[in-house]
């Protein structure tokens, strides 16, 4: 057993947490109260000329070929200072995968290499729906065939960096008549193409300055050779490349819980209140000792599911183990800093009220905390079936 980073990794790790503080936390705040996105836009092609859009993508397709667990540690280090930056560098790396995974030798060395490389600005997955949320395999959008071309229909919501994307993943029932979740297909959608259009954005709660828009298919035209992997077979290629997206999300969560905690921890110190600082306080410092161990039960989990995605073994469970605990531990590590600023922590003064909104869709996206329960207990409950 070996938990030591290898040079390689402290290295990207290193890289990332130098950037984000150079360049990321500068522009936070303006980010989260601003409409404006170009210092958004201009970190993201920073960002891919560093590697880090494609972290466990091969070489031969423009990625770094650095592995789950780089990726890992430098989601954790980009969301210390700016969580929308790390959301989109996240689902940037998931569509780059999804598309290594089982696009046609056509499709990677025409998408991959643009997303590496920042010459699209963000790549998108399109897979949720109005009534298909935690139930994506009750999804409505269709993709008729038309002789050499599919025709797609119906609408996405909660799509990430949609207007800035320059090509879609998207899923739509190819068979009506198939079983549930048998009939749905996966097809690479350009943007640009006529009958694909960016619709309204949310107003959230937070991570601002990641767009979160709907995206509608109004008989919308593609190639026959825009679909990827196999007929009817999108449902098994989503549930496979979500289970990698969660060990992104959970890292990003892990980096917002130890930037509130390290604001707070810090502020504690410098505090005075009844003649002494206020980390002198027993209150104080069981808040300390109690969310920084669970943010480390948080890493080692995170660690465990990455290890075991790089060394080809099966992670689904350990991927939702660790999404579902780091997301609730970062949740609980911004409700203790905030309470251990008192007043201050509830204004814009301070980054804390920022870091708690940020935190709390972590365990809400790439699959509810109630549906990493279920993926968690069906796993293992195989072990003890007949």
């Amino acid at each position: 057993m070996h938990l030591d980073l290898t040079e390689e990794q402290k290295l990207i790790q290193e890289t990332a947490r130098e950037f984000a503080r150079a360049e990321l936390e500068p522009v936070a705040v303006e980010l989260d109260r601003g409409s404006e996105r170009g210092p958004l836009l201009a970190n993201l092609k920073k960002l891919a000329e560093l590697g880090f859009m494609g972290l466990n993508v091969r070489e031969e397709f423009g990625g770094a070929e650095a592995g789950a667990v780089s990726f890992s540690v430098a989601m954790t280090e980009i969301a210390r200072a700016c969580a929308s930056t790390a959301v989109t560098v996240s689902v940037n790396n998931m569509v780059a995968e999804v598309i290594q995974a089982v696009g046609s030798e056509e499709q990677k060395r025409r998408y991959i290499p643009r997303i590496c490389s920042g010459e699209y600005a963000a790549g998108s997955f399109a897979l949720t729906e109005t009534c298909a949320g935690s139930d994506p395999a009750g999804m409505a959008t269709q993709a008729v065939d038309d002789g050499d071309s599919w025709v797609l229909n119906g609408s996405k919501i909660f799509i990430t960096s949609a207007p800035y994307a320059g090509v879609f993943v998207v899923w739509a029932v190819t068979d009506r008549e198939a079983p549930k979740g048998k009939g749905i297909s996966c097809f690479l959608v350009e943007a640009g193409t006529p009958g694909l259009v960016i619709g309204k954005e949310e107003e959230k709660m937070g991570q601002h300055a990641s767009a979160t828009t709907e995206v509608i298919f109004a008989d919308c035209r593609i190639p026959k050779s825009a679909m990827m992997g196999k007929l009817n077979d999108g449902f098994r290629i989503a549930v496979a490349e979500l289970a990698g997206g969660r060990i992104g999300i959970g890292s990003l969560a892990l980096g917002v819980g130890l930037a509130a905690m390290d604001h707070a921890t810090r502020y504690a110190t410098e505090r005075t209140q009844f003649g002494q600082k206020i980390s002198s306080f027993q209150a104080i410092q069981w808040m300390v000792a109690d969310a920084y161990t669970e943010l480390e039960a948080a890493r080692l989990l995170l660690m465990n599911a990455a290890f075991r995605k790089d060394q080809g073994r099966s992670f689904a469970k350990e991927a939702s183990m660790a999404k579902m605990y780091a997301t609730e531990a970062a949740n609980r590590a911004c409700y203790k800093a905030l309470q251990m600023l008192g007043g201050y922590g509830y204004t814009r003064d301070f980054p804390v009220e920022r870091y708690a909104r940020d935190a709390r869709i972590t365990s809400i996206y790439e699959g509810t905390n109630e549906i990493q329960r279920v993926v968690i207990a069906r796993e293992i409950l195989k072990n003890f079936s007949a």
